[in-house]
């Protein structure tokens, strides 16, 4: 039974086909070891964006079997993805947990950016990204029923895609919870730079910026994300222990 619908699909099909380049996605599972449930749902989904356009391609990569290429692109957790420009150079965009729910918008879009070789950053965000010389780490927490949360997600992977030190994973809460737990995380989203800095919800790309620059030591340390940078803005947040779906969103 196909996880999109017929409208899903038909919409998938006229977005692919004004893309102009084509993406690579690595998909790492360990479908031997029977600790990942949501390894093969991830499979089948991949499996069905893939049939959808020739924009898209993909490859299965038993993590077992492949220790070397998973460590090459910073993978210890599956169910992963790793995203890859059409000459197979790496985007540094991860996907730890299957992007179901409200993420799988996050994932169609990331797809769209890398195909167009073009983020939706403002010139501003991207000359600062430009000077980061030093390596940044960005782990998203989400859970698949967090409406706010694919704009943290698409704003850090929108970061890895124009730096290449920055590299940005989107970590499914229930798939991992003991990563969860280690990082305090009792709200979604709830983004960590570096093992060092954490924002609570989905802040704005100036925030995230400056956070960002912080961690480098290219901008002094944030105060409040939620105080004058945007005093107007909601504290977009969610509880990740309230849900449990793993459905898939509208894309």
């Amino acid at each position: 039974m196909p996880l999109l619908s017929a409208r899903d699909r038909s919409y998938l099909q006229e977005l692919f086909a004004k893309v102009p380049r084509k993406v690579k996605v690595l998909l790492f599972v360990d479908s031997e070891s029977g600790r990942c449930p949501y390894c093969h749902q991830t499979a089948e989904l991949m499996a069905e964006l893939a049939s959808l356009s020739d924009r898209v391609d993909y490859e299965v990569i038993e993590i077992g079997q492949h220790p070397e290429r998973a460590q090459g692109y910073d993978v210890d957790k599956v169910p992963a993805l790793v995203l890859l420009r059409e000459d197979g150079t790496d985007t540094r965009v991860r996907y730890f947990g299957i992007p179901a729910g409200y993420e799988f918008s996050s994932l169609i879009e990331d797809l769209v950016d890398v195909s167009n070789g073009a983020t939706r950053l403002s010139p501003a965000t991207r000359e600062k990204l430009s000077r980061i010389t030093q390596p940044v780490h960005i782990q998203v927490f989400v859970t698949p029923t967090c409406p706010y949360c694919p704009k943290a997600v698409r704003l850090a992977h929108q970061f890895a895609m124009e730096s290449p030190f920055v590299r940005a994973d989107m970590v499914e809460a229930l798939e991992f919870p003991e990563l969860a737990d280690r990082y305090g995380v009792y709200g979604v989203p709830k983004t960590v730079i570096n093992d060092r800095q954490e924002i609570e919800g989905a802040v704005p790309e100036a925030v995230m910026l400056q956070y960002v620059l912080a961690a480098v030591g290219l901008a002094e340390e944030p105060g409040d994300p939620w105080g004058e940078a945007d005093a107007d803005h909601d504290h977009d947040h969610d509880h990740h222990h309230d849900h449990g779906s793993h459905g898939h969103g509208k894309a």
